[in-house]
């Protein structure tokens, strides 16, 4: 009988092992492929959207090159524009139509580890920050913007990156974030299951623990709603979903609380990730327009 029951004792703490290191083997798995470079590459360009544009390739001061394309300011204003995550610059060929026939210039910039820009890891915004300041020192070089009326405007983790960014440059004069999340941990405990396929527990915390760890960043560190109120008294426009899978559906509340006026919350209960600008495109152009139009051409 002992040895029956020493047998039962060896065989559950081996499958307990066994099973220990294949969650500790899936979880880094699934954390090289969250913070590895986008596969995907832009298959439309400005020209399908009836826009005139130059293709831009902007250095940053860590030494990437990056991929973007520029349509030219018409009213002396112009915005940063930033896809999600492994997403192309092609994806914000919809919003830059809308803000050009409104005389809006538009860079869209291809963050690293993206597209057709250098760049082996995504680092949720820690790095990506300098992509933004190189869009910045680009559009500040150009002589029809006027460096008072530059603003920003993203995708999930577009819109994360320009809030962290707009905390650091204050050349950023008003943001526009459609879908950001509010702490990257709560977002890997909730996307996980989106972007790696498996359950949050146990995995979440041990990919979070070796995407932190390939990556060099802290989650604390590229939390948004830890820097958002770094930006007023500049504005910002949120925007969040209440049927968002992506995120916590809480986010866009919890952004809001945490920034400093001027802000503005739009909270639509029956949009999904990301579906303002497809799913409201009126109302999305009516509310957008009018935030730049109030804080950047009135100057």
């Amino acid at each position: 009988m002992k040895k029956w029951l020493r047998l039962l004792r060896f065989g559950v703490i081996s499958l307990a092992v066994t099973l220990s290191g294949l969650v500790v083997y899936i979880s880094y798995q699934r954390a090289e492929f969250l913070t590895q470079r986008g596969l995907s590459l832009p298959h439309n360009t400005p020209l399908e959207y009836s826009l005139t544009y130059e293709g831009v390739t902007l250095t940053t001061s860590d030494g990437l090159k990056l991929a973007a394309w520029h349509v030219p300011s018409q009213n002396g204003a112009a915005l940063i524009v930033l896809h999600g995550y492994h997403g192309t610059r092609a994806e914000m060929l919809n919003e830059a139509q809308m803000l050009a026939r409104h005389g809006y210039g538009v860079l869209m910039i291809e963050a690293r580890a993206h597209g057709d820009s250098e760049g082996d890891d995504i680092t949720f915004g820690l790095r990506e920050v300098l992509d933004i300041r190189a869009g910045l020192d680009y559009l500040l070089a150009r002589p029809e913007v006027n460096p008072e009326r530059i603003g920003a405007l993203g995708n999930s983790q577009g819109a994360v990156t320009l809030l962290l960014a707009a905390a650091q440059y204050p050349e950023i004069k008003a943001v526009v974030g459609n879908s950001p999340y509010a702490s990257l941990q709560d977002e890997i405990a909730t996307g996980v299951r989106e972007f790696a396929g498996v359950p949050a527990f146990p995995f979440a915390p041990l990919i979070q623990f070796f995407a932190e760890q390939r990556a060099g960043f802290r989650a604390e560190a590229v939390a948004p709603v830890n820097h958002i109120a770094e930006i007023a008294p500049r504005p910002v426009l949120l925007m969040q979903g209440g049927r968002d899978t992506a995120i916590p559906p809480d986010s866009g509340q919890r952004l809001y609380a945490a920034a400093g006026e001027p802000k503005e919350l739009w909270f639509d209960p029956d949009l999904g990730h990301t579906e303002f600008d497809t799913l409201r495109a009126e109302e999305y152009e009516r509310r957008v327009i009018a935030f730049f139009d109030k804080y950047l051409l009135a100057k």
